[in-house]
């Protein structure tokens, strides 16, 4: 099912033993497109403290209801380490997080993740996260990155100026990967609009300057009425 990262905004995340809160945002490797985390606002049970889940923990969603099932307990929640979700993840805290919750590593089959050179040749989904090797656990992996980071960034497909805005993201949500970006009004360029491209053309993405960069083949573009369709 292919669902926009705005209409998930705000569902709600169960634990086995109750709510936990409301997805304020999501974390995605920009390499591989995967959804690596939603960003969950605890709200008054744990004084509006932001938490990290992984979509590994997900159940079947309750579209209808905007709620998330989730295989945890809210002790687990209430323990989890510490991450402040306004700054960049380090690689020690995402495997303080996976050791936490026993979640499998990243590039483990089955989990729906690539491995990002961020962890070794992680095999064995019961070997902890922290014997594996790090070149530097207290940095930052530089293809994490969140989405509302990334919206509003400039599109260009040639030329100076930018031709929209990244508007939203959408997500297939049985691989939890980002299948395609809808670009907004916003740019000065003559083909400034409303429609969707693919993931796979991203050539580029500068976060010093908040511009993407695509590959300006015009065949590549769907307009939103050809793929809306297709968005639950």
């Amino acid at each position: 099912m292919i669902r926009s990262i705005q209409s998930l905004i705000n569902n709600r995340i169960a634990a086995t033993d109750g709510e936990v809160g409301k997805v304020k945002d999501m974390y995605f490797d920009d390499q591989t497109w995967r959804l690596r985390y939603l960003v969950v606002e605890t709200g008054n049970w744990l004084f509006g403290r932001k938490v990290l889940i992984s979509p590994v923990a997900l159940g079947e969603p309750d579209w209808d209801a905007g709620f998330f099932p989730a295989n945890l307990t809210t002790d687990q929640v209430k323990n989890s380490p510490d991450v402040n979700s306004e700054k960049p993840v380090s690689r020690q805290e995402e495997a303080d997080l996976h050791n936490h919750y026993s979640w499998p590593g990243f590039g483990v089959g089955g989990a729906g993740f690539v491995t990002t050179g961020m962890v070794g040749a992680v095999i064995d989904p019961t070997v902890p996260l922290d014997e594996a090797v790090y070149q530097d656990s207290k940095s930052a992996d530089p293809h994490l990155r969140s989405f509302s980071q990334v919206q509003g960034y400039d599109v260009y497909f040639t030329g100076e100026h930018p031709v929209g805005e990244v508007a939203d993201l959408l997500i297939d949500t049985s691989s939890w990967r980002i299948i395609a970006m809808q670009i907004g009004k916003g740019g000065n360029g003559e083909e400034s609009g409303n429609y969707f491209v693919s993931t796979s053309v991203v050539k580029k993405i500068e976060y010093e300057t908040s511009s993407l960069f695509i590959d300006p083949n015009e065949e590549l573009k769907q307009s939103v009425d050809e793929i809306s369709p297709v968005i639950e």
